[in-house]
C-alpha cells in the first residue's frame, strides 16, 4: 500500500480572507495564497488552508504545483467544504500534450481535505504522471473534463474522495498506472472511472451511483474490482471494450461486487474474450456479452480486505469495535494513519456510518434539507439515513451537518432507525446518573440496553447522556445495534452495558 503518514517538520498557514503574502506564513500571521505557501519550502511541511475560495481572483497562479513531500491540507472530515480550489492554467503532459490543470501533484505529494473545481470545458482537476502522490478526503466537482487524471507509471493513493458532477468522468486512469482507489463516491459524473491504455489499479470498496456509466474500460486496461457498490446508474455498471480484461474473482478470491438497478446493463463485454465473474451480485439478465458467472460457495474462501493499522488504535478500548467496523467495509480513518478515536462525530459523519453499516431501506419521504446540497459529500448518506428513520432535521429544514452528535442522540437514533421493541424503564436502574435521561428519551435508552447496545467507557454505569459522543464511542455502539439484530458475531468488552431489570 501507498504510505500516506504525514510527517510534519513545519506547518504554514494560508488564508485568502484575512492573509498577506507578505506575511512570515504563521496561524497569526497567515498568507494570502497557496501560491505563495508553495514556494520555498520543504519536504514534510504541512500547508494548511482557512476555509475560503482560492483563485486567480484571490491571487493564485494555476496550475498550482504541490512539489514531492508536501502535503496541502484542509479539513479532511467536511471532504473539502468551504476550502475551495477553483482555476486552471497550461501543462504540458510528456504523454499527452497540452492540457488545462488545476494542480499538478510531484511524488509523494499529498492533497487531503480540499475543494477542487476546474471550470473550463476541458479542464482537469488534479493531474498525475508517473508520481505516487496521496488524495484523500477530498471532494472533485463540476471539473469541465474529469476531476483527476492518472498516466504514465503513476502509482497514486485515491481515497475517501468524492467525485460529483465533472463532465467528462470522475476519475480517468492511462498510460501504464497502478496504484490504488479505495471507498471514494463517484456520483452523477458522465463516467464514474475510466481506465485505459494498460493501466492496471486496485479499484476496491468505491460507491457507484447516478453515474451515466459506472465503469468503462478500454485498449489493455487489467483492473482489479474488488467489493465495489455499482447501483442506480443510468446506462451501465462496467463496461468492457478493446482488449480490456479486468480481475472479477478467482476461485480463491471472489470479487465481491454489488451490481443493481442499473438502466441498461449491470456488466457489458464487447471484447471477443469471454470474461470469469466469481462471487459478484448481479442480475444475469442484466449481463450481455461473453461472461462466465461463478457463484461463491462454502470453499471459496472470501475476498480478505486489509484492514489499515490505525496508531492511536493501539491499546485504546474501542479498538475492537473500530476495527470490526473497518473489516466491514462501514467506516475508516484518516490518511494520516490515524482514526481519531477520541474526536468527536459530527451528524453529516454520523449518517455516512449509519447509512454504510445498515444499509437502509427507505420508511418515508422527506423533503431534501436546506443547508444540505445536492453535491455536498454526505447528500446521499443523509437522505438515506432520514427516509429510513436513523435521523431528523430540525423544524426549520436544516440538517445542521457540522453539529456534534451527544451519546443520547445515537442511542435514540439507533432504537429508532431499528424498529426495536420497547423494553420496561425498569432497565434504567442500570445508570446511576439516569436521573440525567430526558423524559423522552426514557424508552429509548432502556430499549438500547435491553438490547446491549449501549457502550459506556471508563464507567460502565455512567450514561452521560449529554456529552458529545466521541468516534470510537459510536462506532462501538453502531457494532453492538449491528449484533443486537443479527447482523454480526458478539464480541466481550467491560464497557458493555449489561442490562439489569
Amino acid at each position: 500500500m501507498v504510505n500516506s503518514t504525514v510527517v510534519a517538520t513545519l506547518t504554514v498557514y494560508v488564508n485568502p480572507a484575512t492573509g498577506n503574502d507578505a506575511n512570515a506564513g504563521t496561524l497569526l500571521n497567515p498568507y494570502k495564497t497557496l501560491t505563495r505557501a508553495l514556494k520555498g519550502n520543504t519536504t514534510g511541511t504541512i500547508i494548511q488552508l482557512a476555509p475560503g475560495i482560492y483563485s486567480t481572483g484571490s491571487g493564485e497562479v494555476f496550475p498550482l504545483v504541490i512539489p514531492n513531500g508536501l502535503t496541502v491540507l484542509g479539513h479532511e472530515a467536511t471532504k473539502g467544504q468551504g476550502i475551495v480550489i477553483s482555476g486552471s492554467g497550461k501543462y504540458k503532459s510528456e504523454s499527452f500534450g497540452l492540457q488545462n490543470i488545476t494542480l499538478l501533484l510531484l511524488s509523494d505529494a499529498q492533497l487531503m481535505g480540499v475543494t477542487v473545481i476546474n471550470p473550463i470545458e476541458k479542464g482537469t482537476g488534479v493531474w498525475i504522471e508517473s508520481t505516487a502522490p496521496t488524495l484523500a478526503n477530498n471532494t472533485f466537482i463540476k471539473c469541465g473534463r474529469e476531476g483527476v487524471f492518472v498516466s504514465g507509471t503513476a502509482k497514486p493513493l485515491i481515497q475517501d474522495n468524492v467525485f460529483v458532477q465533472n463532465g467528462l468522468g470522475g476519475l480517468v486512469m492511462a498510460g501504464n498506472s497502478k496504484g490504488e482507489v479505495l471507498r471514494n463516491i463517484l456520483q452523477k459524473n458522465a463516467l464514474g472511472i475510466a481506465i485505459s491504455d494498460f493501466a492496471a489499479p486496485l479499484i476496491a470498496n468505491n460507491t457507484f451511483s447516478e453515474n451515466r456509466n459506472a465503469i468503462a474500460l478500454s485498449r489493455e486496461a487489467r483492473p482489479v474490482l474488488r467489493n465495489n457498490l455499482i447501483e442506480n446508474n443510468i446506462q451501465s455498471g462496467l463496461s468492457v471494450n478493446g482488449n480490456a480484461s479486468p480481475d472479477l474473482g478467482r476461485t480463491p478470491d471472489p470479487a465481491g461486487n454489488i451490481f443493481r438497478n442499473n438502466g441498461q446493463f449491470d456488466v457489458q463485454n464487447n471484447t471477443p474474450v469471454q470474461l470469469i465473474s466469481v462471487g459478484n451480485q448481479l442480475n444475469s439478465t442484466q449481463v450481455k456479452g461473453m461472461v462466465e458467472l461463478v457463484a461463491a460457495t462454502e470453499e471459496t474462501s472470501s475476498a480478505v480486505n486489509e484492514i489499515p493499522s490505525y496508531d492511536d488504535l493501539e491499546g485504546h478500548w474501542a479498538k475492537p469495535f473500530v476495527e470490526a467496523l473497518v473489516s466491514m467495509g462501514c467506516t475508516h480513518g484518516f490518511a494520516d494513519a490515524s482514526f481519531g478515536p477520541d474526536k468527536p462525530i459530527t451528524r453529516a459523519e454520523y449518517a455516512a456510518l449509519v447509512a454504510a453499516c445498515f444499509n437502509p431501506t427507505s420508511k418515508r419521504s422527506i423533503p431534501d434539507f436546506t443547508d444540505v446540497p445536492k453535491d455536498f459529500w454526505a447528500y446521499s448518506a443523509i437522505k438515506v439515513a432520514a427516509e429510513s428513520g436513523f435521523v431528523g432535521g430540525f423544524s426549520d429544514r436544516t440538517f445542521r451537518s457540522e453539529q456534534n452528535v451527544l451519546r443520547l442522540q445515537v442511542i435514540v437514533s439507533l432504537v429508532s432507525g431499528l424498529a426495536l421493541k420497547a423494553a420496561d424503564h425498569n432497565f434504567l436502574v442500570s445508570y446511576s446518573d439516569r436521573n440525567t435521561i430526558p423524559n423522552y428519551a426514557r424508552t429509548a435508552v432502556a430499549t438500547a440496553t435491553q438490547n446491549k447496545i449501549v457502550v459506556n467507557y471508563p464507567e460502565p454505569k455512567r450514561l452521560e447522556p449529554n456529552r458529545e459522543a466521541t468516534r470510537g464511542e459510536v462506532a462501538a455502539m453502531v457494532y453492538q445495534a449491528l449484533v443486537a439484530i443479527g447482523r454480526t458475531p458478539s464480541t466481550n468488552s467491560p464497557y458493555i452495558v449489561s442490562a439489569s431489570s
